[in-house]
C-alpha cells in the first residue's frame, strides 16, 4: 500500500505542475489567436482536462467494469461543481460572465437531465451515445461561432494590453504539455487509489464515485484553483462547467458508443445530486455575478456530506 501512497504523490505533483503549464499556455494563446479566456475555457481546457474522464471510462467499460466508468462521470460531474468551484471560489472568488448563467449553467441542467432520462431503461446503448456526441459536437460548435464574433475585440486587447514575449509555439507546446501532464499524472494516481480502495473491500460504484472520480477530477481541480489565483475566473468556472456537459456528451457518449453500459448499480440519488448541484449553482452564479467564498464553502461542505454518506453507507 506505501507504493499506491507514492503514486498518489507522485501524481499530483505532476498533475500540479501541468496545471500551471496548461493555465498560462492556454491564457496566452487564447488571446493570441482572438478566443476569450471563457470560451478556451469552455472549449480547450475542459476537454483537455477531461481527457483522464475519458482514458479511465473507456478502458473500464472495455475490461467489464462498467459501474467504474458510469460512477466516474457522475462523481466528476458531482466534484466539478460542488468540490472543484469549491475550492477555486475558497482559493479567490470567481467573477461569473453572463453567459455561463444564461447559457452554458442552463445547458449542463439541460444535458444532466437528459441523462437521467437515458438511464430509465437501464440501459445505455450506441443509440444513446450517438445521440451524446452529436450534443457535444454542436456545443463545441456555437463555442467557437461565439468566440469568431468577438475575436478583433479580443485580439485587439491582446496586440494592445500584453507584451508577446514568447512565440504562439511555446503556447501551443505549454498547452499540449500541460494537457499531457494531466493525462498521465491523473493516471498514475488513479491507479494508486484503486489499488487501496480494493484492498480496503469498497464496492466498484462507490470507488467510480469517490475515488476515480475525484482522481479523475484533479486535472480540473488543479486547473481552476491555478486559474482562479492567477485571476484567470473565467478560466476556471468555465473549465468546471465545460468539464461537466463533456463529460456526459462527450465522455459518456463515446464510451457507451465503444461498450454500452447498464445503469441498474447506479443509486437513484446518485443521478439526482449530479442534476441538483447542476442546478444549485445557477443562483449562486447570479448572486452579484461573483461566486464567493461564503458560497464555495457551502458547495464543498455539500460535496463533503455527500462523500461522507456514501462512505457510512
Amino acid at each position: 500500500m506505501f507504493i499506491n501512497f507514492l503514486q498518489i504523490t507522485g501524481g499530483f505533483i505532476v498533475l500540479t505542475a501541468a496545471a500551471e503549464a496548461l493555465v498560462f499556455g492556454a491564457s496566452s494563446l487564447a488571446r493570441r489567436v482572438g478566443l476569450s479566456p471563457l470560451v478556451i475555457g469552455l472549449t480547450v481546457v475542459s476537454i483537455g482536462t477531461s481527457l483522464p474522464e475519458l482514458v479511465v471510462g473507456v478502458e473500464a467499460a472495455l475490461r467489464g467494469s462498467g459501474d467504474i466508468a458510469l460512477g466516474n462521470v457522475v462523481g466528476s460531474n458531482i466534484g466539478n461543481i460542488a468540490l472543484i468551484l469549491g475550492v477555486a471560489a475558497l482559493a479567490k472568488p470567481l467573477v461569473v460572465q453572463a453567459q455561463v448563467v444564461r447559457i452554458d449553467s442552463p445547458i449542463l441542467v439541460v444535458v444532466s437531465l437528459m441523462f437521467v432520462g437515458l438511464m430509465l431503461d437501464g440501459q445505455l446503448g450506441r443509440l444513446d451515445g450517438g445521440l451524446l456526441v452529436g450534443g457535444i459536437v454542436a456545443y463545441v460548435a456555437y463555442n467557437l461561432w461565439v468566440a469568431q464574433k468577438a475575436s478583433s475585440t479580443v485580439r485587439e486587447e491582446f496586440d494592445q494590453g500584453i507584451p508577446d514575449r514568447h512565440s504562439a509555439i511555446m503556447d501551443a507546446g505549454l498547452l499540449a504539455l500541460g494537457i499531457g501532464g494531466l493525462v498521465v499524472g491523473a493516471r498514475v494516481m488513479v491507479a494508486g487509489a484503486v489499488s487501496i480502495a480494493q484492498t480496503l473491500g469498497v464496492g466498484p460504484i462507490v470507488v467510480g464515485l469517490t475515488i476515480v472520480a475525484v482522481g479523475t477530477s484533479l486535472p480540473e481541480l488543479a486547473t481552476s484553483v491555478v486559474a482562479a489565483r492567477r485571476g484567470a475566473g473565467d478560466i476556471a468556472v468555465g473549465n468546471a462547467v465545460g468539464s461537466s456537459i463533456f463529460n456526459i456528451l462527450g465522455i459518456l457518449g463515446i464510451t457507451i458508443l465503444v461498450q454500452p453500459l447498464s445503469t441498474d448499480t447506479l443509486g437513484w440519488i446518485d443521478a439526482g445530486v449530479m442534476v441538483g448541484v447542476a442546478v444549485v449553482v445557477l443562483p449562486l452564479f447570479r448572486s452579484n455575478w461573483t461566486l464567493s467564498r461564503a458560497e464555495g464553502a457551502f458547495l464543498l461542505i455539500c460535496y463533503l456530506g455527500y462523500i461522507g454518506s456514501l462512505v457510512m453507507g
